[in-house]
C-alpha cells in the first residue's frame, strides 16, 4: 500500500521507465537480506526483507501498468494492458511450482526460493534500458517534442506518427490552460471524481471477488471437501494454470470484445460459481461428489476471474484520466487495491473459522453489487482515445447540469 500511494512521485519525478528501473534496486537489496537471513541466522533480515519488496510490489503495480498504457497504441491498450496481468499470473504459478516440496520449497532450500526473486529484475535490468520513456511523459512532462517523437518511431516501427504526436501537444495545450493539477482535483472536480470513483470501485470488484480468498487458501478448500492433501496440492496448481491461459485468451479479445463487456461476464460467472462452491461446500457432508464440484466451481470462478476482472482494473485507470491526474490516480487505485487485498487476506481465515462455507455468500452478495455497478456506471473505453473518453465523462455530466441551473426553454429563447 505504501509503495502504491508513492507510485505517483516517483512516476512524475524519474519517468516511468526511470522509475521501474531504480524499483529494481530496492529488490535487489530485499532479495539479499531475505536470501541471507538463514545464513546470518537473522529473522529480523527476513522480516525487513519482506517490508522492502513489499514497498517494491506497491510500485510495480502502479507503474508497470501505466508505462505499457502509454505506450500503447489506441487500439491494442486493452492487449498491453492485459499482459501486465498475464505476466503477474505466470509469476503466481511459477511462485506455486518452485515453492513445491519437490523443488525449492524445503527446510534447506527455502532461502534460495526467496532469493528467486533477483531473476525477473537481472532480466528487467538488461533490456528495460533500451526501451523508451513513453512519449507522453516525454511531451506533457517534459516538453521533449523531439524525443517522443524519436519514441513513438521506434515503438510504432514506422516514422508516420504525426497524429499521435499532435494528439499529445493538443492535450498538452489544454492541460497548460487549466490550473496546475493536485491530488485535491480528484476530490473536487465532477469529471475527476466521477472517473476515480469507477477507479477505485473495479478495484474494489477485483479483490472483493473473493479472488485472494480462493488463491490463498485453494488447498485448504480442496481439503476441507474432503480431498487428500496431495490431490489438494495438484489442484491449486491446476488452477494457477488455467489463470493463466485464460488471461492469454483474454488479452487477444480484450480489444474487440470491449473492457466493459468483459468485467460484466467475468462478475456475472464469478457471481454463479461463487453460489455453487458455497452450496458444495455447505452440503459435502450430505453429497459425496459435491466434493468434486467445488473443484469444477473453484475452475470456472477462476476462468471468469482471469476473463475481466483479473486484468482490466489495473489498466482500465491510466485510460480514464488525462495525463496530468493520471498518476495520481493510478496511486490511489493501487492504494485500494492492496488494501482490500489485505482486508480478504487478515479477515478471510476470522470469517471462515465464525460462519465455515457461508462466508463465500458475502462475496456472491458484492459480486452481484459490483455487477450493477459496473452496469450502470462504467463507460466502455475501447478503441477511445484519451480525449474522446474525458468528453464522454463531460457528456455524462451535462443533463445534470442542466437540472442543477434550472434553465427552461424560455430561458434559452
Amino acid at each position: 500500500m505504501i509503495g502504491g500511494v508513492s507510485a505517483g512521485y516517483f512516476a512524475n519525478r524519474f519517468g516511468r521507465k526511470g522509475s521501474l528501473l531504480m524499483n529494481n534496486g530496492v529488490v535487489v537489496v530485499a532479495t539479499g537480506l531475505m536470501a541471507c537471513s538463514k545464513l546470518a541466522k537473522s529473522y529480523e533480515m527476513l522480516i525487513v526483507g519482506r517490508f522492502i519488496i513489499g514497498l517494491s510490489a506497491g510500485v510495480n503495480t502502479a507503474i508497470a501498468p501505466l508505462y505499457l498504457a502509454e505506450i500503447a497504441p489506441t487500439a491494442f491498450r486493452g492487449l498491453t494492458g492485459t499482459f501486465n496481468q498475464l505476466s503477474i499470473t505466470t509469476g503466481v504459478l511459477v511462485s506455486e511450482l518452485i515453492g513445491q516440496s519437490f523443488a525449492l520449497g524445503t527446510e534447506k532450500l527455502w532461502p534460495a526460493l526467496l532469493g528467486f526473486s533477483i531473476v525477473p529484475v537481472i532480466f528487467q535490468l538488461i533490456v528495460l534500458p533500451f526501451c523508451p520513456e513513453t512519449p507522453r511523459f516525454l511531451i506533457l512532462n517534459k516538453g521533449l517534442d523531439e524525443e517522443a517523437r524519436t519514441a513513438l518511431t521506434w515503438l510504432r516501427g514506422s516514422s508516420n506518427v504525426t497524429d499521435e504526436v499532435e494528439e499529445m501537444r493538443r492535450e498538452r495545450e489544454e492541460a497548460s490552460r487549466q490550473e496546475k493539477f493536485s491530488v485535491r482535483n480528484l476530490l473536487v472536480d465532477p469529471f475527476l471524481r466521477h472517473a476515480l470513483i469507477i477507479s477505485l470501485v473495479m478495484q474494489l470488484s477485483q479483490q472483493f471477488s473473493g479472488i485472494n480468498a480462493v488463491i490463498y487458501y485453494s488447498t485448504d478448500i480442496f481439503e476441507g471437501a474432503n480431498l487428500s492433501e496431495a490431490v489438494s496440492k495438484y489442484a491449486t496448481l491446476g488452477t494457477g494454470v488455467i489463470n493463466v491461459l485464460m488471461t492469454l485468451i483474454s488479452a487477444l479479445i480484450v480489444d474487440r470484445a470491449g473492457r466493459r463487456t468483459l468485467h460484466l461476464i467475468g462478475l456475472g460467472g464469478m457471481f454463479v460459481f461463487t453460489t455453487v462452491l458455497s452450496l458444495a461446500l455447505i452440503f459435502k457432508d450430505s453429497v459425496s461428489w459435491f466434493s468434486y464440484l467445488s473443484i469444477v466451481s473453484i475452475t470456472f470462478y477462476i476462468i471468469f476471474f482471469a476473463t475481466g476482472p483479473g486484468s482490466i482494473p489495473w489498466f482500465i485507470v491510466a485510460e480514464l484520466f488525462a495525463q496530468g491526474p493520471r498518476p495520481a490516480a493510478v496511486s490511489l487505485s493501487v492504494l485500494v487495491n492492496w488494501f482490500a487485498n489485505f482486508t480478504v487476506g487478515l479477515g478471510f481465515p476470522e470469517v471462515k473459522d465464525a460462519i465455515g462455507p457461508y462466508t463465500f455468500i458475502i462475496f456472491a452478495v458484492l459480486l452481484a453489487l459490483f455487477w450493477l455497478f459496473t452496469f450502470f456506471r462504467v463507460p466502455e473505453t475501447k478503441g477511445r482515445t484519451i480525449e474522446e473518453i474525458q468528453n464522454l465523462f463531460k457528456a455524462t455530466r451535462a443533463p445534470v447540469l442542466y437540472r442543477e441551473i434550472n434553465v427552461t426553454e424560455e430561458d434559452i429563447g
